[in-house]
């Protein structure tokens, strides 16, 4: 199983992503997530795959409904009270494997955001990285974009992660998103399975 989580600012279409991938089917309107989970199973190179699939509240990291503009984990909690502890920091530390972070094009400042919301998974987490990809949804708006594909690019290398802009109306690389950071999970496993065996092998040399 792999537990994915997405983030983002409240608007940006991550429950939109998650009904388009699971169901098939867009849902329009803006109806504000407090928490829920989806499961799907998937062929992903050849290989059977289940994912868990957490959509969290847009507005648990988002400056528009925190008052607290540079606002660390602490803050946020304490401000949210339990519920910011369970959207945010239970989410992150006890379920994600992998982070989908997802800003609109049509909204720069859910774009100027997205570093933010890395950080905290990185502070969550103790670690210098983690399986995510950035996501630049509601492609098909291109009359409305705010944000240029180079902007997002430029923001996943600085980051060190893939990047994708989908649409979730269209379904346009909707299943891409979810399947290039579920290879990145997979090498990440593998790569742990590995380095006990590496470790072994020497010592037994010696």
């Amino acid at each position: 199983m792999f537990k994915i989580v997405l983030l983002g600012d409240g608007g940006v279409g991550k429950t939109t992503l998650i009904i388009q991938l699971c169901l098939n089917k867009f849902m329009d309107g803006y109806d504000p997530t407090i928490e829920d989970s989806y499961r799907k199973h998937l062929i992903i190179d050849e290989q059977p795959c289940i994912l868990e699939i957490l959509d969290t509240a847009g507005q648990v990291l988002s400056t528009a409904y925190c008052p607290f503009v540079n606002a660390d984990l602490q803050s946020i909690v304490r401000y949210f009270g339990c519920r910011g502890v369970y959207c945010f920091e239970g989410s992150v530390d006890t379920e994600g494997e992998g982070f989908v972070l997802v800003y609109s094009i049509t909204a720069r400042s859910t774009f100027e955001r997205i570093e933010r919301f890395r950080s905290q998974i990185l502070r969550v987490k103790d670690t210098e990285s983690m399986p995510i990809i950035l996501v630049g949804n509601k492609a098909d708006k291109v009359n409305e974009r705010e944000v240029g594909e180079d902007e997002g690019l430029a923001c996943a290398r600085k980051m060190g992660c893939d990047f994708v802009e989908t649409s979730a109306k269209t379904r346009l690389n909707v299943e891409a998103a979810y399947f290039n950071l579920i290879r990145a999970i997979m090498a990440l496993r593998e790569g742990d399975r590995k380095r006990p065996k590496e470790r072994k092998r020497r010592f037994v040399s010696l």
